[in-house]
């Protein structure tokens, strides 16, 4: 197949993950396709998953009234289900919109997670802009969810925002928001809120740690902007991005088309350079982020890792290595084929040092790979999502250049 017709392939059939897999009583999809998670709904891979929908109709997958049908579904699940000073937990049940407890002390507001949701909905928010009555309603309960989120309140009137929040625990988490991780979209969000927003100097002295978060070191010939040695794991450069453009994006701190670049770069000539020598790593097997091995979810990244290739990984970061990330998809898809390839699209990742190859999928990295896919294809949600007037105010806000801002 030619690169474009393999890539709408691997788009459409992961697209099945979040169409036909999706929670039969409000729409979102499932945290990953497991028994046991029959009725765990996730929140940031919902935020990707309701975003998958535009894909879906501007390819022509499904039709727009399909599209609009399930997100009424979801927006009016959304708008009734538990919330914690306008903020969803991590996870969520399907049928009843309670929060199901994602750890022992994780049993409330998951603010990343929030942000990742918002994302996406102000995505939806943008590009259901139809008069009629239906699209109407989705952008009025979006926008009133939007406006109860109590982003300020997580900074505990401190100089960062907080993670978690517990009815029961409250701050026992007591996990800072700081950079440099997956975590940008919280603070940009925080500052666009058009109700209890947050400040430039909180993003100062929180997310960027008064300049803590800078790294400037040089990894396999390449220069790290931001971020722990090596990069980290690689979802650190999709999550927050699955929106927000980062071509010609700027602030204080860096330049995060660069950045992203940078740290795709970093992982990738790891993988080719193979230190710990695991089988068949290369310039076709690499990427290296967060995914399951055997029965655990682990993060994986050139300084925690034991052979563990992360599907999404490379494919995810297509639109920062183009000529890398089809190779990889050439392998996964030509030469691993049906050990990892099924009717959800890829599985989520496999280790060929000890022969194992999932057979599971997880909600968010199959979100980010269909939305990366296509901001390298059309740039699609980068549009629909830096237009957002609220976002654009909030960039603003904090400093950002970008060529989306006037």
């Amino acid at each position: 197949m030619e690169n474009d017709a393999l890539l709408e392939l691997v788009q459409r059939q992961t697209f099945s993950y979040f169409w036909d897999f999706a929670h039969p009583a409000c729409g979102l999809p499932k945290e990953r396709d497991h028994e046991h998670y029959k009725e765990v709904i996730t929140t940031g891979g919902s935020g990707f998953g309701v975003m998958t929908l535009i894909v879906a109709v501007e390819r022509k997958w499904i039709n727009r009234a399909q599209a609009v049908m399930r997100l009424s579904k979801i927006v009016a699940f959304l708008a009734k289900a538990e919330k914690h000073h306008g903020a969803f937990a991590h996870w969520l049940n399907g049928r009843t919109g309670k929060t199901i407890p994602f750890a022992k002390k994780d049993d409330g507001a998951d603010l990343v997670e929030t942000a990742f949701l918002f994302q996406g909905l102000l995505t939806v928010r943008q590009y259901f802009n139809r008069r009629n009555k239906e699209e109407q309603s989705i952008r009025n309960t979006i926008t009133k969810l939007w406006q109860e989120v109590e982003w300020s309140w997580f900074t505990r009137g401190r100089d960062a925002l907080y993670w978690h929040w517990s009815p029961r625990h409250r701050w026992a988490m007591n996990l800072r928001i700081e950079g440099y991780n997956e975590a940008l979209i919280t603070y940009v969000l925080a500052a666009a809120a058009p109700e209890h927003s947050i400040s430039k100097q909180l993003y100062e002295t929180g997310w960027a740690r008064s300049g803590a978060m800078k790294n400037g070191k040089r990894f396999y010939n390449t220069v790290l902007p931001l971020g722990p040695d090596l990069g980290g794991p690689l979802f650190f450069a999709h999550y927050s991005f699955t929106g927000l453009d980062p071509r010609g994006l700027k602030d204080a701190f860096a330049n995060y088309e660069r950045q992203n670049k940078a740290h795709a770069t970093i992982n990738y000539r790891y993988c080719v350079h193979n230190p710990k020598k695991f089988k068949n790593y290369g310039r076709h097997s690499w990427g290296l982020s967060a995914c399951d091995y055997k029965r655990r979810y682990r993060e994986h990244s050139p300084i925690k890792d034991n052979g563990t290739i992360c599907c999404a990984a490379a494919l995810s970061s297509i639109a920062y290595t183009p000529k890398e990330s089809m190779a990889a998809l050439r392998y996964f898809y030509e030469q691993l084929g049906n050990r990892i390839w099924g009717k959800c699209g890829f599985s989520e990742s496999y280790n060929e040092t000890r022969k194992w190859y999932a057979t599971s999928h997880l909600a968010i990295n199959q979100g980010a790979t269909i939305l990366m896919i296509e901001n390298y294809r059309t740039g699609l949600l980068w549009k629909w999502f830096m237009k957002d007037k609220d976002v654009q105010r909030g960039l603003k806000k904090l400093g950002f250049k970008s060529p989306w801002l006037k």
